[in-house]
């Protein structure tokens, strides 16, 4: 049986062949060695390399969603990356969620400084916004919206509490990353396993995207729920 890279060497020869016949000047030149490197590369590989695999380095895109109508009128004077609570006040009821993100660009290279704001309903399953009519039932001592910042890792954290069902919706978090001087991405995050995640509307758009804006809690020691997202955005 020949070696298992007896096809690439062959291909080596002939393309070190068609070199050898073939001028090539310049930028022309560096893109076709480029182009040669990885078939020899991609012909080396062995058979047994799972699909999943690709040449492709650029990590898919977080899609974007719709706003919604609920997005704060005006921000609260606290506005900090804890949710739970209001300045120095009780916490808020509900079930602690801590949220931990990162933001990428498509090689995978973090962005520092990017600003992250999310919003919310609270355990009730109401907003903070003039549009919901049982606004003024809310829980005046969880936050609703809160922003954070990256850091050189490309970082952030969250406390919040997880939201409760809204009226013809499963229960999601709206998100809205805004690298430096880049655009500005709105998305919405929702929970693994969820009730009626199988018939919304926005959720049904996403197809296979939805893996990418999906959290799956899990408990921690403290008893607070974790979840982990990574946001990726064009550069």
């Amino acid at each position: 049986m020949a070696p298992a890279n007896a096809s690439a060497s062959s291909k080596g020869t002939r393309v070190a062949t068609v070199l050898s016949t073939t001028s090539y000047r310049g930028t022309e030149a560096t893109n076709m060695f480029r182009r040669i490197a990885i078939v020899i590369a991609a012909a080396s590989l062995p058979a047994s390399l799972p699909a999943a695999y690709s040449w492709a380095t650029d990590l898919p895109l977080t899609p974007a969603q719709a706003e919604g109508p609920y997005y704060p009128v005006s921000k609260p004077s606290d506005a900090d990356a804890d949710l739970t609570r209001v300045g120095a006040g009780p916490p808020a009821t509900g079930e602690v969620l801590v949220l931990d993100g990162k933001v990428l660009d498509r090689t995978g290279k973090p962005f520092q400084g990017a600003r992250v704001e999310i919003w919310q309903t609270d355990h009730q399953g109401i907003y903070m916004h003039p549009g919901d009519k049982r606004t003024g039932k809310r829980d005046m001592a969880f936050q609703f919206y809160g922003e954070a910042r990256t850091d050189a890792a490309g970082v952030f954290r969250f406390r919040t509490i997880m939201p409760a069902l809204y009226p013809g919706r499963p229960r999601h978090i709206h998100m809205k990353v805004t690298p430096p001087g880049g655009k500005t991405l709105t998305t919405q995050l929702y929970f693994k396993g969820d009730k009626g995640l199988t018939d919304d509307w926005i959720v049904r758009r996403l197809g296979k995207a939805m893996e990418r804006v999906t959290l799956t809690p899990a408990e921690a020691a403290s008893g607070e729920k974790k979840a982990d997202i990574v946001i990726v955005v064009p550069r």
